[in-house]
């Protein structure tokens, strides 16, 4: 028996491939399935199962073209309904994998379909679970997620998750190991340890939500407390999830297309593309394309994508650094993105050598914002998160979160200028070109964010105090 966790940091998502006597199984795939071929075909195994948590919210799964190409069987767990073949489990069901069986636990409280699988050695022993976004290492799964579960309420869907766990989960065994979809960075739930590997024995002596003595009163209260709005997206892949999609390898020949810049300003001119340009932070200040938005590659970028661009649909253009042309067009369809139309071929010095009109974004450093503000009192706002922001702040400086920029567009001065900053210098400079693209060109970007802001040692900070967003 072999269990392999195949992480993609980006997504904070764990898939899982099990092999046992030449056969495979795949938990909860990633949209770009040719490393499970790859793997399976390398050991001389058959994937003979793909089984799925859950509609996932966060992102898309692989599932229907695994089972395409590979000829695997997808499952569900209970209640989950589908628009393609795919058999839905029985609760305790079990399914045999060469030497060792796979047991479908339905977990229901995330979405109503949750359910988590123990894999059980060939002696008969529970080995580990795969507990989806049931639970996670430090936290569970947040319970407003589900879609089109009638007159239930995330406070009823709480109370089924703390059902589930008690019932189902806490009754496992301590050394049982413990492998969830999700580890910190996720928006699927609210406290997500580093960590991406546990056991029972451990949650059950560290996790909030698993005390032993807490009334399902309590539990619903803590899952239930401080949950910020979705991304947009989310339901929007949770569609794609039931209802399947367009073959990766089409959008990958599509998206990964070379253009001309004659071209691309056309198709840019005629399609309402946005032009999206991911190289990174330090490059794109220095020159981009007007109203072009910046989410680099080698930032949270699926995920911020998928915050900051509404639909799914929306035709894209990208700028993008040379040889990682097909990377992005990946994580992009990883969240459902899967209308690029093609890349600039030359990347932005072929745009700036062609004679085109360039834009350019201000960046001070740290030192010379604390002059700034000193001297001229001037304004300045915060795009970290809220929980990032209450544990210290410039103070007078608002909360205006990346997540929720768009509305918070109005309180940006129109003629004065004023000053952006995040921890590091990647969110603000998404945040800038944002406002930018909306005509607000007073946005300046402070290099390093609050990290350098603190490195100062003068600029008058706040702890602990609560945020502008509730």
């Amino acid at each position: 028996m072999r269990v392999e966790q195949i992480y993609t940091g980006c997504l904070a998502q764990g898939a899982y491939y099990i092999e046992s006597n030449g056969e495979v199984a795949i938990i909860d795939p990633l949209r770009e399935v040719s490393p499970y071929l790859e793997r399976a075909q390398k050991d001389n195994a058959k994937i003979k199962y793909i089984f799925e948590t859950h509609f996932h919210a966060d992102f898309v799964s692989g599932h229907v073209t695994l089972a395409e190409k590979s000829g695997a069987k997808i499952v569900f767990g209970p209640n989950a309904e589908t628009s393609y073949d795919a058999y839905i489990a029985r609760d305790t069901e079990e399914f045999k994998l060469g030497d060792v069986t796979i047991i479908a636990l339905h977990t229901p409280g995330h979405t109503m379909e949750s359910t988590s699988y123990v894999l059980r050695d060939k002696d008969g022993k529970d080995y580990a679970l795969f507990s989806g976004d049931t639970l996670f290492l430090g936290d569970v799964g947040r319970p407003d997620l589900a879609q089109k579960v009638g007159v239930l309420t995330e406070e009823d869907l709480a109370g089924f998750l703390y059902d589930s766990l008690r019932t189902k989960i806490m009754t496992l065994a301590d050394d049982v190991i413990v492998y969830p979809a999700h580890g910190a960075g996720s928006a699927c739930g609210k406290n997500l340890s580093k960590e991406t590997v546990g056991s029972i024995g451990d949650q059950k002596k560290t996790n909030y939500a698993l005390r032993a003595d807490m009334t399902k009163e309590e539990f619903i209260k803590e899952v239930t407390d401080g949950l910020l709005p979705p991304p947009a997206y989310f339901p929007l892949n949770v569609k794609l999830n039931k209802e399947g999609y367009k073959h990766i390898d089409e959008i990958i020949k599509t998206g990964a297309a070379p253009m001309s810049v004659e071209d691309f300003e056309k198709v840019a001119n005629e399609s309402d593309a946005l032009i999206l340009d991911v190289r990174h932070q330090s490059e794109f200040i220095k020159g981009f394309i007007p109203r072009s938005i910046f989410i680099g590659i080698d930032g949270g970028f699926a995920p911020w994508v998928g915050a900051l661009i509404k639909d799914i649909e929306q035709p894209i253009l990208l700028v993008v650094p040379e040889g990682r042309e097909e990377e992005v067009v990946i994580r992009l369809s990883r969240v459902g993105f899967d209308n690029t139309l093609g890349y600039l071929k030359g990347g932005f010095n072929a745009w700036k050598d062609s004679g085109n009109d360039v834009d350019t974004l201000r960046s001070v450093s740290a030192e010379t914002l604390e002059n700034e503000i000193a001297n001229n009192n001037v304004p300045v706002f915060d795009v970290r998160k809220p929980g990032e922001f209450d544990n210290g702040h410039i103070v007078d400086a608002p909360s205006t979160p990346l997540d929720y920029l768009n509305s918070h567009i109005e309180e940006f001065p129109s003629e004065t200028d004023f000053y952006v900053h995040c921890a590091g210098g990647y969110r603000s400079v998404i945040a800038s070109s944002i406002l930018k693209a909306r005509g607000i060109h007073n946005v300046i970007d402070v290099a390093g964010g609050y990290g350098a802001i603190k490195n100062t040692g003068i600029l008058r900070t706040e702890n602990i105090c609560p945020s502008s967003l509730k």
